[in-house]
């Protein structure tokens, strides 16, 4: 069973930054496209980003484009959220999943394992 963990919210003032992290169990990490969703209260859940098995191709919502960027570093089975300019719309619990059928996609039903989230909340 692959476990997924998350980490790095927390509260901060629109215009500031946070790195999330998700750290994954396992030795297959590398096989998996990652990916990152996000729920806000009383809302579905919504893309955000995902990137592929090796990091070389990567895909983002129209609303964090210019502002997040997704990275994973293989060798610490870890992938990582960098948001800047955080708006207060942002705020929201923020999931990492993992695809093993490789490509990066938009589409939840295609991830096989979630964490557990972590909360970010963005001040006006």
């Amino acid at each position: 069973q692959v476990q997924l963990v998350e980490s790095g919210g927390g509260l901060v003032q629109a215009g500031g930054s946070l790195r999330l992290s998700c750290a994954a169990s396992g030795r297959a990490f590398s096989s998996y496209a990652m990916g990152w969703f996000r729920q806000a209260p009383g809302k579905e859940r919504e893309f955000v980003t995902a990137i592929s098995r090796s990091g070389g191709s990567t895909y983002l919502a129209d609303s964090v484009k210019d502002r997040f960027t997704i990275s994973r570093d293989n060798a610490k089975n870890t992938v990582y959220l960098q948001m800047n300019s955080l708006k207060p719309e942002d705020t929201a619990v923020y999931y990492c999943a993992a695809n093993f059928l490789g490509n990066p996609t938009s589409r939840y039903s295609s991830y096989n394992y979630w964490g557990q989230g972590t909360p970010v909340t963005v001040s006006s």
